[in-house]
């Protein structure tokens, strides 16, 4: 009865070319949201030029104010006929 087992280890077969695309593709996605989910959970630090412009004040010359929105020229007026029935 002994002699009847085997023991040996199935056979599986090579992986093919796109189960390997699959497989690595996987592996970079999953560390791609790594990089992404540390990017935001760590504080990048900023350089210090950058957060002493912040804090200085600003000449009124130089601070834009925001434009109202100008008519546009290009567009014609529409005629306004009646419907004839």
């Amino acid at each position: 009865m002994a002699a009847e087992l085997d023991f040996s280890p199935p056979e599986i077969p090579e992986p093919t070319f796109m189960e390997n695309v699959l497989r690595y593709g996987l592996f970079f996605g999953a560390i791609f949201q790594l990089i992404c989910v540390l990017a935001i959970i760590l504080p990048v630090s900023k350089s210090h030029k950058t957060d002493s412009d912040s804090f200085e004040p600003k000449n009124p010359e130089t601070v834009k104010k925001p434009k109202a929105a100008a008519p546009q020229i290009s567009k014609k007026p529409k005629k306004e006929t009646k419907k004839k029935r």
